[in-house]
């Protein structure tokens, strides 16, 4: 099940909280319900990637690129997403999701969303890959052209060794999916 409730919620605060500008994060607060547990009693894989959704799309609605895909039809698309678990999210436990842009290059945008307890300590660490897609010319548009439209002026900086190791891991699994895709073996 989405989390339809925590994404309307996002949706209907989001003038609250401002334009988005570069190097901002987007924050949100979340209590682990019911809801979003698996048999171990502790948050579901899953959820942690749909709730990663809600700081994404707080991220595009707050910076105007939503309303490119209405204006431009432009419209963000995930590539890939690599996920840590370092501690569990347990039943009622409060944590915050902060999510980020950290950097891009060519058409490929790179994210990262941080699951945090109170006390700072992390609990799962997601890096994303995404591009936003030109629906009418059927190819990614350059990130730094989106920025331009967005109105949102920042200079690229060159990706950490953790961001360049995930774009690489990412780019060699989509390379043995393409060969599976054509019937070739990895």
């Amino acid at each position: 099940m989405y989390v339809w409730a925590r994404f309307i919620h996002m949706m209907a605060t989001a003038t609250r909280r401002g334009p988005y500008r570069s190097g901002e994060e987007s924050r949100f607060a979340f209590r682990c319900l019911p809801t979003d547990i698996d048999f171990n009693g502790h948050m579901n894989n899953a959820r942690y990637l749909m709730l990663a959704d809600i700081g994404r799309i707080d991220i595009f609605q707050r910076s105007g690129m939503i309303r490119l895909r209405r204006d431009r039809g432009w419209a963000p698309m995930m590539g890939g997403v690599q996920i840590a678990f370092m501690r569990e999210i347990k039943l009622w436990r409060r944590f915050e999701l902060v999510s980020t842009i950290e950097t891009w290059d060519g058409v490929q945008v790179v994210g990262r969303h941080r699951f945090l307890f109170e006390d700072g300590t992390v609990a799962a660490i997601a890096f994303t890959t995404a591009g936003v897609y030109d629906l009418r010319q059927r190819s990614f548009v350059p990130f730094e052209e989106v920025m331009r439209a967005s109105g949102i002026r920042a200079e690229r900086r060159e990706p950490t060794d953790a961001e360049r190791i995930f774009v690489e891991s990412h780019a060699a699994l989509r390379t043995l999916a393409k060969g599976q895709a054509d019937g070739r073996s990895p």
